[in-house]
């Protein structure tokens, strides 16, 4: 085994607010009361950067991703802001690309350019349904006919790549509706598109009063037929949740899937950060009025011990088609696929892994069961008896 190697760097910006809570997100998101505190939030990060200098070391900055609760409450004169700031303390790389989520019930085509003049190279629209009916399901605050505006608007806004997000699975959906939202999606000629299925997660509404959601045979009958039409418009399924036009991958999402560094700054934001043998996940503080008031804004901090790193790596690296290249393995965790062969073994002889040459990659099978294929390989790292993380 050797020392993970320094991986590229992204920054994640996290801006908490939304209109109102989701019942199936779990994300750190609370409703907006009032008008949104803009300044001191954009200056409390921008302190947040200036405290975290040192863990940049001179790095370049590949991605920036605003990511919520919902960003575009945001004006475009607080992101540039905070562009503007990030730009004054850290170098980014020629191509950065840039992201901001935005909902399609907070925009609309003014919104769009002022985010666009503010620095944003990509957007990311949370559509999840073009069903009005499913969208009150959701809890979403926009209809149907808000969402295709939203797209329209989207798409002729001037950025260099956007994203439209889609969730199936969704209470009473069938194949057939799935497939004429992935259809509407792709009338609007998205450089890229995010197929989500809806999953229950805990502490959330739905985990309280449970919709009734497809059989698992209807949820794969519903993947089946959103992949079909998405295939059939040209679209390379790169990532199990992920679709794109040649050369429109989402930079930022492959470096999380790749097991890359990012700074996570904003309330409650998460960060993954190697520094010489050791890989560190630091948590900010969720609560936004003690993370502004400052200055110390972090609420915990633990380095990864063997079987974390490893597992970690796997949990997002076999999340991608193509898989992932015994460098790759070597440069993020410091092992190489001879120091995990029980492991490859037992997950290949039960059809759920594929090594050609120098890449390991789940196979279509793996991919669908991904989640038990993951749990077996826990299982088998907690067999070996690696260490667990050191909360510091």
């Amino acid at each position: 085994m050797t020392a993970p190697s320094l991986p590229p760097l992204s920054l994640y910006i996290h801006i908490p607010w939304c209109v109102a809570k989701c019942p199936y997100c779990d994300f750190h998101s609370l409703p907006r009361r009032g008008a949104l505190p803009e300044g001191v939030y954009v200056r409390a990060v921008l302190d947040d950067l200036d405290q975290s200098l040192g863990a940049l070391r001179g790095r370049e900055i590949q991605t920036i991703f605003f990511g919520g609760g919902t960003p575009s409450l945001f004006s475009g004169a607080a992101v540039g802001d905070i562009l503007s700031g990030v730009g004054r303390r850290a170098t980014l790389a020629p191509d950065c690309e840039i992201t901001l989520e935005a909902n399609p019930g907070t925009v609309d085509s003014s919104r769009f350019l002022a985010f666009r003049e503010a620095g944003v190279t990509r957007l990311s629209l949370g559509v999840q349904s073009l069903h009005t009916p499913s969208l009150r399901r959701l809890g979403r605050i926009h209809d149907a006919r808000e969402a295709r505006d939203a797209m329209e608007a989207a798409a002729g806004a001037g950025f260099s790549s956007f994203n439209i997000d889609l969730m199936y699975g969704l209470p009473d959906q069938t194949p057939g509706q799935a497939a004429a939202d992935v259809r509407a999606a792709l009338a609007v000629d998205p450089p890229h598109l995010s197929l989500y299925e809806l999953t229950i997660e805990a502490h959330t509404a739905f985990a309280r009063d449970p919709p009734a959601l497809p059989s698992e045979d209807l949820r794969t009958a519903i993947e089946d037929a959103i992949t079909q039409a998405a295939d059939a418009a040209g679209y390379e399924r790169y990532e199990v949740s992920a679709y794109a036009r040649p050369g429109y991958r989402c930079a930022h999402n492959l470096n999380y899937w790749q097991f890359g560094d990012y700074l996570g700054l904003g309330a409650g934001a998460h960060s993954k950060l190697t520094g010489g043998a050791a890989v560190a996940r630091i948590t900010r503080i969720a609560d936004p009025v003690r993370y502004m008031e400052g200055p110390d804004r972090i609420a915990s901090r633990r380095l990864l011990a063997t079987q974390d790193v490893i597992f970690e790596f796997l949990l997002n690296a076999l999340r991608l088609t193509e898989g992932f290249p015994r460098d790759l393995l070597r440069a993020r965790t410091g092992h190489d696929f001879g120091d995990l062969e029980p492991l490859w073994s037992r997950a290949i002889a039960r059809g759920l892994l594929a090594r050609e040459d120098e890449t390991m990659r789940a196979t279509p099978l793996g991919r669908r069961f991904l989640d038990g294929l993951l749990a077996g390989v826990l299982a088998d790292l907690e067999t070996a008896g690696a260490p667990t993380a050191v909360e510091q």
